[in-house]
C-alpha cells in the first residue's frame, strides 16, 4: 500500500499482525517514518510527519487499516518532522517524554525557517498532553507497548516504543537505515549506551526513524558509525583540527553512501565536546552548527518534505 506525495511514495509495511511501519522514502531530512498499531478495535500511532500535506496522507492511510482514528499518539522526540502533524489527529491523546513537551514548546516552528521553500502548511503545534519520566505501558487492544526513555542520545528526550510479544521496535531517531545519525543535541556516548539497551531487548524487527524497516543489524551499523565519529574526534583534537577541517580530510568509507553525510560536522562537535568533558545533552549553538554544516556541504542540504 502506498501514498504518493510530491513524487515520493510512502509505503505501509505490516511488520506483525496489526502492526505497521509507515515509511517515507528516501528517509533524508524531514522524511521520517511513523508506526501504526491496530488491535481489538483500537489504534495507536507512533509519530506523524513534517508537513500538513504529509500528515493528512498519513491519516488517510491509517484509516484504511484501523477501524477508527487513533486514540493515542506517541511522539518519540520533539523534532518537527516527527511532531508537526500531531494536529491532524485531534482525537488522539499525545504522549511523550516530559522533555519532549518542554523542548517542543521551546522550539516552536523553528524547523520551518531552515527550509523556507518547503510547503509546510498551516501547522498547529500540539505537544504531549500526557508525559512520563522513564517508562510507560500503553495497551492498544491486546497489544502491549512499552514506552522507554533513553539517552540523551539523538536528543535529550528520546522515546522508543517496544512491543515485547511481537518483538517489534519503533526506534525513533535513535536508529536510522542508510541515513547518517544526528546527535549534536544529544550525545555520542549516550547514543552508544542507548543502542546497547536496545540490543538487550532482543528486537526481531526495527522500524527506524528514517529509512527502510530492517532487523537488529541496524543497531550494529549505528554503533560502528558512532565509534568511528568518536575516533575522528580524537584525531581532530590530537591534530588541533576543527570539525570542518577533519571532515574535509575524511574518507567516509562504508558510510559514504549514507544520506545526509554532512551531519558528520555537528556530530564531531558533540563528540569533541564530550571528549573535553561536556555532559551528554548539554546545550549547543545549533544555529552555528547548522551554518558550519552548510559550509561543509556547500549550501543548504536538500529537504524534500
Amino acid at each position: 500500500m502506498a501514498d504518493v506525495m510530491q513524487g515520493i511514495e510512502a509505503r505501509l509495511e505490516e511488520v506483525a499482525d496489526g502492526v505497521f511501519g509507515y515509511v517515507q522514502p528516501d528517509g533524508g531530512w524531514c522524511l521520517n517514518n511513523a508506526g501504526i498499531i491496530v488491535s481489538g478495535g483500537e489504534a495507536a500511532l507512533v509519530d506523524t510527519a513534517a508537513t500538513e500535506a504529509r500528515a493528512r496522507a498519513l491519516r488517510a492511510t491509517v484509516l484504511k487499516v484501523a477501524p477508527a482514528a487513533p486514540r493515542t499518539l506517541v511522539s518519540t522526540h520533539f523534532h518537527g518532522d516527527h511532531t508537526f502533524g500531531n494536529f491532524v489527529f485531534p482525537e488522539a491523546l499525545v504522549v511523550g517524554h516530559e522533555r519532549t513537551r518542554t523542548e517542543m514548546t521551546q522550539a516552536g516552528l523553528h524547523l520551518t525557517g531552515l527550509w523556507p521553500d518547503v510547503c509546510w502548511g498551516d501547522i498547529d503545534l500540539v505537544p504531549p498532553a500526557l508525559t512520563f519520566t522513564d517508562r510507560l505501558t500503553l495497551h492498544v487492544g491486546g497489544v502491549r507497548a512499552e514506552l522507554i526513555h533513553l539517552g540523551p542520545a539523538h536528543t535529550s528526550n528520546d522515546t522508543v516504543v517496544w512491543l515485547p510479544e511481537q518483538r517489534v521496535l519503533f526506534a525513533g531517531d535513535l536508529v536510522m537505515n542508510g541515513v547518517t545519525p544526528f546527535v549534536p543535541m544529544g550525545s555520542v556516548r549516550g547514543s552508544l549506551d542507548a543502542l546497547a539497551a536496545l540490543r538487550e531487548l532482543g528486537p526481531r524487527t526495527v522500524v527506524p526513524g528514517h529509512g527502510p524497516v530492517a532487523g537488529p543489524e541496524l543497531l550494529d551499523d549505528a554503533e560502528r558509525y558512532l565509534r568511528y565519529v568518536r575516533e575522528l574526534a580524537r584525531q581532530a583534537m590530537a591534530a588541533d583540527l576543527s570539525p570542518v577541517a577533519i571532515a574535509r580530510e575524511t574518507d567516509l568509507g562504508p558510510y559514504a553512501g549514507w544520506l545526509d553525510s554532512e551531519r558528520l560536522v555537528p556530530n564531531l562537535h558533540r563528540a569533541i565536546a564530550e571528549e573535553r568533558g561536556a555532559e551528554p545533552g548539554s546545550p549547543v549553538d545549533m544555529t552555528a552548527l547548522f551554518g558550519e554544516m552548510m559550509d561543509f556541504h556547500g549550501g543548504l542540504p536538500a529537504c524534500h518534505a
